[in-house]
């Protein structure tokens, strides 16, 4: 039913019971909907039955029953029945007014629904149904024209209403419910109705949010209804997450769809889930990101020590420094500038050579003398200086091109030469002092038994 609001016509009544006529919600097989308001203000949705069916009392009987059903139905899911007059000449009934479009009109207007909200809405209808179902009513004509999406949620409307008069032909079944797409097979084949019916309607109802079209497809009623009967559901566009609880909802058989109950609950949790975007969270960064990024800086050049080897390199292109060594080889290597372990024991051993000649066992790269030139030149010590490792340095002049050494390596070499040229000093001097004496007595004693004078007696003696 189409519920888009229109002006009065001439042959609309204005006043309705207690109730004044305002505007045209909609037409459907049962008769016309008109917006009215009571005394107080209270706005109602004021439907007026067909004049033909008015006629008929059977419709008028059952009509009776199903209004008094109406009445028991509890729950926030449904419009309010407000009043009801069954012995007018055209009986009425006015429920509670419900402010928003129908589930129809919001998919013709702006296409499909997502699936957290068609799930949303289809716990709502099925937690309404329930409550429906429980009062002993059987909606029978549930379909996206009669759920309105409101502001506090989806509400049905057009309890059973339609199907008062008992579904006796095809033809009238057509009429009054005007979707044939979302009946069930029971009603088709005009078997017993029960609330698995509601169910299969649903279901429908769901697809269509879903797609934007019947899950049957279109054409004439009485193609739609063999469809219902014999073909299965199209739902090629309903999401993974609803096509399964959808397509159970459809089953031809009643005893194979789900309860209201468990629908209900199956829909809130993929609604839940749904509503959360699982697919679009991007999972938390792994515990081990951390540690490559700290193993990432630890095995990469430092960039101070690169800046300290780089001028001195040599047969490195590009001036790029290797990596610092490590192990055995440590020892071995190139000591950064300044910043770099002091020297082994084993290099003072070694002293330094004087003047400009080469070191005595061979240096290796970082300046610091080997202490042999086997080891300094082996390969498989440490690869990462392969083709450079076993150069020998030449002389150690300013201009020489070389790499200067090491100031902390040249004070201990100047210190030892210092303490070395000290020691040779000294034992030089102590050797002559012990030699002069020597000499003077023999002078004494030969000049004293030659009776020859020395060059030193004559100055004694002159």
């Amino acid at each position: 039913m189409n519920m888009a609001m229109m002006r009065l016509r001439r042959e609309d009544p204005r006043v309705v019971g207690s109730f004044r006529l305002h505007r045209r919600l909609g037409a459907g097989g049962m008769g016309v909907v008109y917006l009215g308001s009571d005394k107080k203000g209270q706005r109602v949705a004021l439907k007026v039955i067909r004049p033909d069916l008015a006629e008929d009392q059977e419709f008028r009987s059952r009509f009776a029953r199903e209004v008094s059903a109406a009445r028991r139905i509890r729950g926030g899911c449904t419009a309010r029945l407000v009043a009801a007059d069954l012995d007018a000449d055209r009986p009425w009934f006015a429920t509670q007014y419900v402010p928003g479009p129908s589930l129809h009109d919001r998919v013709a207007d702006e296409g499909p629904l997502g699936a957290a909200e068609v799930a949303a809405v289809g716990a709502a209808l099925s937690e309404g149904l329930v409550a429906v179902h429980e009062a002993g009513v059987v909606h029978r004509d549930l379909k996206p024209s009669n759920i309105l999406l409101s502001p506090k949620g989806p509400r049905i409307i057009d309890f059973g209403i339609a199907w008062a008069t008992g579904a006796s032909t095809l033809t009238h079944v057509g009429t009054a419910v005007g979707s044939p797409g979302f009946l069930a097979p029971e009603q088709v084949r005009g078997a017993a109705v029960t609330p698995a019916t509601d169910v299969f309607s649903l279901g429908a109802t769901l697809a269509y949010a879903s797609m934007g079209d019947s899950p049957f497809g279109h054409g004439s009623s009485e193609v739609m209804l063999y469809r219902v009967v014999h073909e299965e559901a199209h739902l090629h566009d309903v999401p993974d997450a609803l096509a399964p609880l959808v397509r159970a909802c459809l089953a031809k058989d009643p005893e194979e769809r789900p309860s209201t109950l468990q629908l209900s609950l199956r829909l809130k949790e993929i609604a839940a889930r749904e509503g959360q975007g699982f697919a679009d969270v991007r999972p938390p960064a792994p515990r081990g990101a951390e540690p490559e990024r700290m193993t990432g800086r630890q095995s990469g050049t430092h960039p101070d020590r690169v800046q300290r080897r780089a001028p001195g390199q040599q047969g490195t292109p590009g001036g790029r420094a290797t990596p610092p060594p490590s192990g055995a080889s440590a020892g071995r290597g190139a000591a950064p500038a300044g910043s770099g372990p002091s020297p082994r024991r084993g290099d003072r051993r070694v002293p330094a050579a004087r003047g400009s000649g080469p070191s005595r066992g061979g240096a290796s790269r970082g300046g610091t003398p080997s202490r042999s030139g086997p080891r300094s030149t082996s390969g498989s010590q440490n690869p990462t200086r392969s083709g450079t490792g076993s150069r020998r340095p030449g002389p150690r002049t300013a201009g020489g091109g070389l790499r200067p050494a090491n100031p902390r390596l040249l004070r201990q070499r100047l210190f030892v030469f210092v303490v070395v040229t000290l020691v040779v000093a000294v034992g030089i001097a102590l050797v002559q002092g012990c030699q002069g004496p020597a000499h003077g007595l023999g002078d004494d004693g030969n000049s004293g038994g030659n009776g020859v004078r020395t060059q030193q007696g004559q100055g004694w003696s002159g």
